[in-house]
């Protein structure tokens, strides 16, 4: 296997892939069963890391976040992939290839794959971190199915609220309450609420009650609303600052990187999967993606179809 330092820096590479989450990793796999000379550009602390339980991962029945990145980087590496463990300052499209700035040095590719994910930001209250990932979750898609037969808080500061409790109440658990924190329901809502049979509470919750199980949220006026699980609100931030300046088209909303089915960007070569793209992003779907980018890699290398 190959190691990144020993690649010089007039060395132009098949690929870099940027994130060690599992579309970078998945990416690396097939690339590296290539035998293409790839770099991974792999620094800790993306957002698979902080997951307690992945169970709709096909093959594996549950796994935490840490050892499905663990197992990942051990297959990156038995197929020859060099990996920096760098951070990723630019990437700039130069001439029918790419200059990737990091670590102090400047590396050269045909493609580049940017994977690099997002970062959790977590409501502001007061015990979130003991509980954030087995308590308290943020995607119903994710980790719905965590609060099956529980008593439920749904925490939410629009009246998308409403509907995210509606849902859950459908598919995981008959006992919800919402709480509209910091802003008042309109009727119409509120009368959605009671025909559900769903719970409503107004006001600001300042701090989650518990030890090592969750027993409740203390609100700022000292009522406390009893629950075992939450589904709360939470936000991401992008982890793309190296793309910074480069004329990518992005959503709506100028976040994310709008991509073709392939998962390539507006400019040619340049492949986004998982977060940093628009569309869903759970593992499974992330994997999926850097599958799909790397075959397509493969296939404008050696141009067999």
């Amino acid at each position: 296997m190959e190691q990144a330092n020993s690649i010089g820096s007039e060395t132009l590479l098949d690929c870099i892939v940027i994130g060690g989450g599992p579309g970078g990793l998945q990416a690396c796999i097939h690339l590296g069963r290539y035998n293409f000379r790839v770099v991974l550009f792999h620094t800790p602390g993306g957002r698979t890391g902080y997951a307690k339980h992945i169970e709709n991962y096909l093959g594996i029945p549950v796994v935490s976040g840490p050892a499905l990145l663990e197992t990942g980087l051990g297959q990156v590496k038995s197929f020859g992939v060099a990996i920096e463990n760098a951070k990723v300052d630019h990437v700039t499209p130069r001439g029918g290839h790419f200059e990737v700035l990091a670590g102090g040095r400047t590396w050269r590719s045909r493609f580049v794959i940017a994977a690099s994910g997002a970062k959790e930001t977590l409501a502001p209250f007061k015990n979130i971190a003991r509980f954030f990932g087995h308590s308290y979750y943020t995607c119903m898609i994710c980790d719905g199915y965590r609060t099956t037969g529980k008593k439920l808080l749904v925490i939410d500061r629009t009246v998308n609220g409403v509907r995210l409790s509606v849902g859950m109440k459908q598919m995981y658990t008959r006992d919800v309450t919402f709480l509209a924190h910091g802003f008042t329901l309109a009727p119409v809502y509120r009368a959605l609420l009671e025909e559900e049979g769903i719970g409503l509470v107004e006001g600001r919750p300042e701090e989650l009650l518990g030890e090592s199980a969750l027993e409740g949220v203390r609100m700022s006026d000292g009522h406390v609303i009893p629950c075992e699980v939450i589904l709360g609100w939470g936000g991401i931030s992008l982890n793309d600052e190296y793309l910074e300046g480069l004329d990518l088209d992005r959503d709506a909303e100028g976040f994310k990187i709008v991509t073709r089915g392939n998962g390539e960007s507006s400019i040619p070569g340049l492949f986004v999967l998982g977060s940093l793209r628009v569309g869903h992003s759970q593992a499974i779907i992330s994997a999926g993606q850097g599958a799909e980018a790397a075959i397509e890699i493969s296939t404008r290398i050696v141009e067999i179809y």
